[in-house]
């Protein structure tokens, strides 16, 4: 556990350069449209929720790989600048990992993503091991191997650091790994994807992990939890100009909040301002809230 008021966050899993375009509304297969504007953004889940936790207040460090590319020099950088610990991170020899995102007028988005360097993070080294140990909390997500994924849960379990997985994009969750995760968080297509029920519930989802997350975009979130509590936390209202990160905003704020000591539903509607704000502004690392941000919606409610 860590010394400091601040609490221990290590994010393990991915950065990549965001391109993104902007265009009145997604093409069609086969279709060429023309685009408003153009952003290059320094992104990937891993890093964006890390760079969410360092704003929202958290002690963060970023477990990861990174090209030896100028996308990666730029990945690093922003990580720096926003505070998280990237003393360990990685850098593999050709490409970074690229996410080609198109965003509509109304915030919509459709996104690829080729891995490059992230798929090369796997075998975790022993000062790797030690800095998942001393967290408060590790928090992980699926854009990285998934064995990379396991083993740092394996370790975090037999340390007692608690397990935040965003299991994001979905894939096939193992019995290994759900018995290291603590609290399971996804949104509505991922637990359709887990749990093969068209309509997600958070009892289907309590069969994987003992703590549950459902996000519902505009509808807000969605906590429960095998000792019964069931609670709906309400979106905040505010205005859609890119929803790329809220995800990854709110995750983020999530895991600080829980490091922090809060209950976990005043956890999530924490997170949930925090996804608010970042849905606000365009371009995902440049989005994510600062903690007064997320404070002031908060305390609007």
């Amino acid at each position: 556990m860590s010394e400091t008021h601040a609490p221990g966050i290590v994010v393990v899993g991915s950065a990549n350069m965001d391109l993104v375009g902007i265009t009145e509304r997604l093409p069609r297969p086969g279709e060429t449209l023309l685009g408003d504007d153009f952003l290059m953004v320094p992104g990937g889940k891993g890093a964006n929720q890390a760079i969410a936790a360092a704003r929202a207040g958290g002690r963060c460090a970023f477990l990861g790989a990174i090209g030896s590319d100028a996308f990666g020099v730029s990945l690093k950088a922003r990580l720096d600048a926003s505070g998280v610990d990237t003393t360990h991170v990685r850098t593999s020899y050709g490409a970074s990992g690229v996410a080609v995102i198109m965003v509509d007028r109304n915030g919509e988005n459709s996104i690829i993503v080729s891995p490059g360097a992230n798929s090369t993070f796997t075998d975790l080294n022993e000062t790797e091991r030690a800095t998942i140990a001393h967290a408060d909390v590790l928090l992980c997500q699926q854009e990285i191997p998934a064995a990379t994924v396991a083993e740092a849960a394996r370790v975090a379990h037999e340390a007692g650091t608690r397990v935040v997985l965003n299991a994001a994009p979905a894939r096939p969750l193992t019995s290994e790994l759900l018995a290291d995760v603590d609290l399971l968080v996804v949104n509505q297509n991922e637990a359709r994807a887990l749990t093969g029920t068209p309509e997600p519930d958070t009892g289907a989802l309590l069969a994987l992990a003992p703590r549950v997350v459902l996000t519902l975009g505009a509808d807000g979130a969605r906590y429960a939890d095998r000792d019964g509590r069931d609670a709906r936390i309400p979106a905040y209202r505010v205005k859609v100009t890119d929803s790329t990160a809220a995800g990854d905003a709110f995750t983020g704020a999530l895991a600080v909040a829980w490091a922090e000591g809060r209950d976990l539903i005043d956890a999530v509607r924490w997170a949930t301002a925090a996804g608010a704000v970042c849905v606000r502004t365009v371009g995902a690392s440049v989005s994510l809230p600062r903690r007064a941000e997320i404070d002031e919606l908060y305390g609007s409610a």
